[in-house]
């Protein structure tokens, strides 16, 4: 193994990094999960030929590869470890070209999502998608994961707005998938496999997405308080089927808003009591705001209205900061489910009945505009807890026996296992109950059409 980290630093020189301190940061993410081991080395990709030139050595040597961004990932699906080269590509983030006529970009994979729709709005553009982690969080990894985000409901995932990716497969080949028309059908569809795919496919190093025009006209802000998490669900459920379609609708239980309005130093909220934030823009957006709020006014919620565009971030803040909400409880395992955007009441009964019958808090947020959950699983972490790469705390037994319950809770509501994080390390015993075996063969079938070595994200997705 050795020989490979020699072979490396002579094809790239100081791009290849042993230190101690960058080994142990290549072994976790934000999931609370770290690997076993330290990884050989941490290769800091700078060009494609960089990507190239790893994939190449790696493949002749049987060595394993995971691929990294931003480490924003809460699934541990980049988390490097024993035996394995990180291949991080953080330093690729240059913004290729621009094309306003085509409504279209072409960008390194390690550019920030926020940093990309900085240099948009210079052009009246942006890009759609819009994570929680959005000033963190890499493009590539957006794409690796599938993302979501708040804006989801309206203006779609990352797998809506990518038009072609360029691929470095294993053995060093490189594909251009994909196309810069709007329309495109000619053979397979391997750009929409490869979003989502988590690494275990290929190396993503550049792509082709799709832009938008920012929107004019006004937007508003609506803040509706309702006493109890389920009523908050049947009215985010009675606005979608009102037909309205707003750029964003939030919804926070009460264990998760009381800990953001402590953390920001707000006022308490009334015990018990959820909140939906709903966002609508364009030039109807204050009709769909009037409308939403008689809706929500109907279902029994208190309702106020915000056509101020500085308010309406200020009201957002409180939702985008619930993670570091969650780190101010306790240590937490964050999950990610979907259902049926009707099933979004008969989803919160189950977790208020997983956190009854294992004795667990499970704080939850919700982008209600498309079914997709993010429970979060408190547990203290007591003198003697299992301890990871960089301090971090494993989940203990209790806790992974009530994530399975809820797991199994979303299937059986029509759901799925993650909408938007990914099945990394953290599901992949899941993986087959919700595929069906037939179809998790078929599809490790396919990563080996890709990767016939298994050198790609090993242990990750497809793994038992």
């Amino acid at each position: 193994m050795s020989g490979v980290v020699e072979r490396l630093r002579a094809a790239l020189g100081h791009r290849v990094d042993t230190s101690p301190d960058s080994l142990a940061l290549a072994r976790a993410d934000k999931s609370g999960h770290a690997a076993s081991g330290l990884p050989l080395a941490v290769v800091n990709a700078t060009s494609v030929e960089d990507v190239q030139q790893t994939m190449r050595i790696a493949t002749e040597t049987r060595t394993p590869v995971v691929v990294r961004g931003a480490a924003t990932g809460l699934a541990g699906g980049a988390n490097a470890g024993e035996g394995e080269l990180a291949l991080s590509l953080r330093a690729m983030d240059r913004i290729l070209e621009i094309r306003p006529d085509d409504l279209l970009a072409v960008v390194e994979p390690g550019i920030l999502n926020a940093d990309l729709n900085t240099a948009l709005a210079e052009h009246g553009l942006w890009w759609a998608p819009d994570p929680a982690s959005r000033a963190i969080s890499t493009v590539g990894g957006n794409i690796a994961t599938g993302a979501g985000g708040l804006l989801c409901a309206k203006y779609g995932v990352v797998r809506d707005a990518v038009l072609g990716v360029d691929l470095v497969i294993a053995d060093g080949r490189l594909l251009h998938l994909g196309h810069r028309t709007v329309k495109g059908v000619t053979g397979l569809d391997l750009t929409s496999l490869v979003i989502g795919s988590e690494g275990t496919l290929g190396v993503v190093v550049g792509a082709t997405l799709k832009l938008r025009r920012l929107v004019p006209g006004e937007v508003c802000t609506i803040a509706a308080t309702f006493p109890d998490v389920r009523a908050a669900a049947v009215a985010s459920a009675a606005v979608t089927a009102s037909g309205a379609q707003p750029a964003i609708m939030e919804l926070m239980d009460a264990h998760s808003l009381a800990a953001v309005h402590a953390l920001l130093k707000l006022e308490p909220p009334t015990p018990g009591a959820t909140q939906l934030t709903i966002q609508t823009d364009g030039p109807a957006a204050v009709t769909e705001a009037d409308a939403i709020a008689e809706v929500l006014r109907a279902s029994g919620g208190t309702v106020a209205v915000s056509h101020d565009r500085e308010e309406g971030e200020r009201l957002l803040t409180v939702r985008r900061m619930m993670h570091p909400a969650m780190e101010s409880l306790g240590t937490a395992l964050i999950e990610d489910v979907s259902v049926p955007r009707s099933a979004l009441p008969a989803m919160f009964d189950e977790i208020a009945r997983v956190e009854r019958e294992h004795g667990v808090t499970i704080p939850t947020v919700a982008h209600a505009g498309d079914g997709n959950l993010h429970p979060n699983f408190i547990f203290d972490a007591p003198a003697g807890s299992a301890i990871g790469a960089g301090g971090i705390v494993e989940a203990p037994a209790y806790i992974w026996d009530a994530a399975d319950d809820l797991f199994r809770a979303a299937l059986r509501l029509g759901g799925t296992l993650t909408g938007e994080h990914g099945v990394g390390v953290l599901k992949r015993r899941w993986l087959a109950d919700e595929l069906g075996d037939d179809q998790w063969e078929l599809q490790r079938q396919i990563k080996a059409v890709f990767d016939p070595l298994g050198i790609l994200n090993p242990g990750k997705v497809f793994s038992r």
